[in-house]
Protein backbone atom coordinates (compact mmCIF):
# COMPACT_ATOMS: atom_id res chain seq x y z
CA UNK A 1 0.00 0.00 0.00
CA UNK A 2 1.13 3.65 -0.66
CA UNK A 3 1.66 6.25 1.62
CA UNK A 4 -1.73 8.44 -0.03
CA UNK A 5 -3.68 5.01 0.33
CA UNK A 6 -3.08 4.71 3.78
CA UNK A 7 -3.52 7.65 4.30
CA UNK A 8 -6.67 8.00 3.20
CA UNK A 9 -7.47 4.56 4.98
CA UNK A 10 -6.32 6.09 8.39
CA UNK A 11 -8.55 9.09 7.62
CA UNK A 12 -11.60 7.24 7.06
CA UNK A 13 -11.24 5.29 9.84
CA UNK A 14 -10.81 8.34 12.33
CA UNK A 15 -13.95 9.45 10.70
CA UNK A 16 -15.24 6.34 11.86
CA UNK A 17 -14.33 6.18 15.05
CA UNK A 18 -15.77 9.57 15.73
CA UNK A 19 -19.16 8.33 14.14
CA UNK A 20 -19.10 5.64 16.24
CA UNK A 21 -18.70 7.76 19.64
CA UNK A 22 -21.21 10.39 18.19
CA UNK A 23 -24.17 7.36 18.14
CA UNK A 24 -22.74 6.68 21.85
CA UNK A 25 -23.45 9.87 22.59
CA UNK A 26 -26.65 9.97 21.00
CA UNK A 27 -27.42 6.54 22.60
CA UNK A 28 -27.03 8.08 26.10
CA UNK A 29 -28.71 10.50 25.81
CA UNK A 30 -31.79 7.78 23.75
CA UNK A 31 -31.72 5.75 26.87
CA UNK A 32 -32.16 9.23 29.41
CA UNK A 33 -34.49 10.29 27.73
CA UNK A 34 -36.45 6.87 27.42
CA UNK A 35 -36.06 5.97 31.32
CA UNK A 36 -37.34 9.70 32.34
CA UNK A 37 -40.46 9.05 30.18
CA UNK A 38 -40.94 5.29 31.79
CA UNK A 39 -40.38 6.45 35.30
CA UNK A 40 -43.49 9.51 33.94
CA UNK A 41 -45.47 6.95 32.26
CA UNK A 42 -45.43 4.82 35.53
CA UNK A 43 -46.20 7.71 37.66
CA UNK A 44 -49.12 8.55 35.30
CA UNK A 45 -50.20 5.05 35.60
CA UNK A 46 -50.31 5.50 39.62
CA UNK A 47 -52.19 8.74 39.44
CA UNK A 48 -54.78 7.20 37.17
CA UNK A 49 -55.47 4.38 39.57
CA UNK A 50 -55.64 6.79 42.52
CA UNK A 51 -58.46 8.45 40.97
CA UNK A 52 -60.10 5.36 39.32
CA UNK A 53 -60.40 4.48 43.37
CA UNK A 54 -61.61 7.65 44.50
CA UNK A 55 -63.93 7.62 41.43
CA UNK A 56 -65.06 4.08 42.22
CA UNK A 57 -65.78 5.20 45.72
CA UNK A 58 -68.01 7.96 45.10
CA UNK A 59 -70.17 6.19 42.89
CA UNK A 60 -70.72 3.53 45.61
CA UNK A 61 -71.75 6.36 48.11
CA UNK A 62 -74.21 7.89 45.65
CA UNK A 63 -75.40 4.79 45.17
CA UNK A 64 -75.82 4.19 48.96
CA UNK A 65 -77.67 7.62 49.45
CA UNK A 66 -79.86 6.46 46.54
CA UNK A 67 -80.68 3.63 47.91
CA UNK A 68 -81.37 5.50 51.35
CA UNK A 69 -83.32 7.85 50.10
Amino acid sequence: MEDADLQMLANKLELLLQRVEQLKAQNRLLLHSEQAWREERAHLIEKNEIARVKVEAMISRLKALEQDS
